[in-house]
């Protein structure tokens, strides 16, 4: 924890005007509170998780209730540990001459209940990021802190009235706080920029989570950033989208991604969203290979999974079109197929073919003990049918146990299954999807490998259920005969152990933990809120992939349409119209706050020429370093002048498969360094990218993750 001993302020000496006392003294005396109930919290909650730990567990929602208490207070300890006094973003001084408000990642109060910190998700610190001068929103001024190692090195002031300046004139830059730190070097992972928002930024942040948000913008203009904070804001402001009521995913194109924003959720005060790719959703992910017939990738990614994965499991519901008798030691019972129809029906709609299976056998059942005279005893017949190895054999081959990889393995190996499935595709089609290695799967494979699992269910289900039956069954028969002994020997005048033979409270003495149990799917959903980055290069099956996990179709949906490595000729509303979206709002970013103007004037005729109406976003600073153009033979100079005169930042080549990384230099494909970002960026052989849209958008995504310097490097 970083308490304060001197001072929070560590500004250089070049900055020594705003270390005067007049500027900073009620920060310094504010900072100390904070300081204090640092301290106090963290003791606070220190002991309170203690208890929480040794308090006894419980069962069911009071176990659940515990283990989400002991989720939320380390969570905050271990924010609250991690950033110190640091957890302040900033203060707004009010117009109205009110104590000045300061701005925290999380809320802090003080012994007397005195608010140290507002959460900076809270509609009181909504006008610390919204504010312009424009809109002041009640202001009369702003101050921003840039913190290092603890200790405040600068903040900025930005004042909203005329006659405001006299008290902040040490404390105003040219640059804005927020320019300033654009100009920074970048490291491995991205940093939160929280206290740096910008007001059109921010506004995306705060919409509502009703429907689908698309937040459209071209590189550089902070849609990574605003789709981070918002997955961290609606959990937060939002009680619909609580972890009790699905929680918020969140989707990105590629584990590099992933790693590089890794920091920023935790940073924001928010652990509990969900990350992964598309891969992740599908255990096939891992393996799976790209789809290199075109063709073939085209059909997969336009097909209606859920018709198609719907045709195909239907195969195997339906019930037998002939009658078969059935032999009991009491009589021979006629299970006639109008007798299968109606077990085939049993299952309420929606269940999962592997799950509803155990229903219809049941409803079997019935039927056949039903048809027995009332003298039968119902559980012994019961018994003997399930031990009937005939009936058993028939119901197996009438309702089968499926796996989803056998199902969408049959479609690509057995062309008249697929012509059932799929009568819309013409006979050159199915043969194309047909393929020698029926499982050789690739990335186009995923949304059908998806749907089949979720309309199948777990497979094991079943054979779970049988399991815990078997445990349940053998430890209540060894509680029978602990029970008969302990009656046996009671000699008490009230025979107290008479009442353990009664049902319930031998049921209860039944050890639930040790039945046998799977794994909880995390990425199952369903999520009350999906967010999603590059969603501009996700095919109408992919999204299938992520309507299933999201029924209420509440998505922040995040992209540049002139990104899409494939094109996108459509609107964002059509698009997602299509696919299943009702309402969807568009937000547009224009500021171009990341690439430096001498880099955008290069890269923007690249993805001009492939894509004349591409909503090129407008730069707001100049690096005052050119592009740089050069011989493939001079990228190891390139990188060694750099790296000498850069002590802290990253660098990345691009385009070069024989470059090996370093610790300070990144080696990526366009794709891979896509949402990611460099101080330099290096482009090896840039048309070597290819042809066309996908080619022109590689080279401008590639030119683009730089944020001071671009160097193009050619063979010729």
């Amino acid at each position: 924890m970083n308490t304060v001993t001197t001072s929070a302020f560590d500004l250089p000496d070049h900055l020594s005007a705003k270390a005067d006392p007049a500027l900073i003294a009620d920060d310094e005396r504010h900072f100390a509170a904070v300081a204090e109930s640092l301290e106090r919290s963290i003791a606070d909650l220190s002991d309170r998780l203690d208890a929480e730990r040794r308090a006894p567990g419980g069962t069911g929602q009071e176990a659940l209730d515990r283990d989400l208490e002991v989720h939320r207070l380390t969570a905050r300890l271990r924010t609250l540990r991690r950033f110190g006094l640091d957890l302040c973003l900033g203060r707004m001084d009010p117009g109205d001459d009110s104590e000045p408000v300061y701005v925290g990642r999380l809320g802090l109060t003080d012994s007397a209940g005195r608010r140290l910190l507002v959460d900076w998700r809270s509609p009181a610190a909504e006008p610390f990021f919204g504010a312009t001068h424009a809109e002041p929103m009640g202001l009369a001024s702003r101050r921003r802190y840039r913190w290092t190692r603890g200790r405040i090195t600068d903040y900025w002031d930005e004042v909203f009235t005329s006659d405001g300046f006299a008290g902040h004139a040490a404390a105003l830059d040219d640059q804005s706080a927020f320019i300033a730190s654009l100009g920074s070097s970048r490291s491995p992972r991205m940093r939160d920029v929280l206290g740096t928002i910008q007001a059109d930024q921010d506004a995306v942040i705060r919409a509502g989570s009703h429907g689908a948000l698309v937040v459209d913008g071209g590189p550089g203009t902070g849609k990574t950033v605003v789709a981070l904070h918002r997955a961290a804001y609606l959990l937060h402001a939002d009680p619909r989208l609580g972890h009790h009521r699905g929680g918020v995913l969140f989707v990105g194109p590629h584990q590099p991604y992933l790693a590089y924003v890794s920091d920023v959720l935790p940073s924001l005060g928010q652990e509990g969203v969900r990350t992964c790719t598309l891969r992740d959703l599908v255990p096939e992910g891992a393996t799976a290979t790209a789809e290199t017939d075109l063709d073939v990738a085209r059909l997969k990614s336009s097909v209606d999974v859920g018709a198609l994965i719907e045709a195909a499991v239907r195969f195997y519901e339906e019930p037998p079109a002939e009658g078969t008798t059935v032999v009991t030691p009491w009589d021979d019972v006629r299970l006639s197929a109008d007798d299968w129809a109606e077990a085939f029906e049993a299952p309420d709609p929606g269940t999962p073919h592997n799950e509803a299976r155990d229903q219809v056998w049941e409803h079997l059942l019935t039927i056949l003990v039903d048809a027995h005279d009332d003298d039968v005893p119902a559980d012994q017949v019961r018994r003997t049918l399930q031990q009937d190895r005939e009936l058993r054999t028939t119901f197996d081959r009438a309702w089968p146990l499926l796996e989803a990889t056998d199902v969408v393995g049959d479609l690509w190996s057995v062309p008249a299954y697929l012509r059932r499935c799929a009568p819309w595709l013409s006979a050159d089609d199915v043969r194309a999807l047909q393929r020698r290695d029926a499982r050789a799967w690739t990335v186009s494979d995923l949304p059908l490998l998806d749907a089949a699992r979720q309309r199948l269910g777990d497979p094991e289900t079943s054979r779970r259920r049988r399991r815990q039956e078997a445990v349940v069954a053998a430890e209540r028969e060894r509680l029978a005969g602990v029970i008969d002994e302990l009656v046996a020997a009671d000699d008490s005048e009230l025979l107290l152990m008479t009442s353990l033979r009664h049902q319930d409270l031998r049921d209860a003495l039944v050890d639930e933990a040790a039945l046998p149990t799977a794994d909880p799917d995390l990425l199952a959903g369903p999520f009350a809120h999906v967010v999603v980055d590059e969603a501009q290069e996700l095919t109408d099956a992919e999204w299938h992939m992520l309507l299933l996990r999201c029924p209420s179709r509440s998505f922040t949906v995040v992209g540049d349409r002139a990104q899409a490595r494939h094109g996108f000729p459509e609107s964002w509303q059509e698009r997602l119209g299509r696919i299943g979206f009702g309402q969807v709002r568009l937000a547009s970013l224009t500021i171009n706050y990341r690439t430096p103007a001498e880099v955008m004037a290069e890269a923007e005729p690249v993805v001009r020429a492939a894509l004349p109406d591409a909503n090129v976003p407008t730069s707001i600073r100049s690096s005052g370093v050119p592009v740089v153009h050069g011989s493939v033979s001079e990228l190891d100079s390139v990188l060694d002048t750099w790296l000498a005169a850069h002590a802290e930042g990253t660098a990345c080549v691009i385009g070069d498969a024989t470059f090996r990384a370093t610790s300070r230099v990144r080696s990526l494909t366009p794709v891979l360094a896509k949402g990611l970002e460099f101080d330099l960026v290096v482009l090896v052989d840039p048309e070597a990218f290819g042809t066309g849209i996908e080619g022109a958008v590689d080279r401008y995504v590639a030119m683009t993750r730089a944020t001071q310097r671009l160097v193009v490097l050619t063979s010729s």
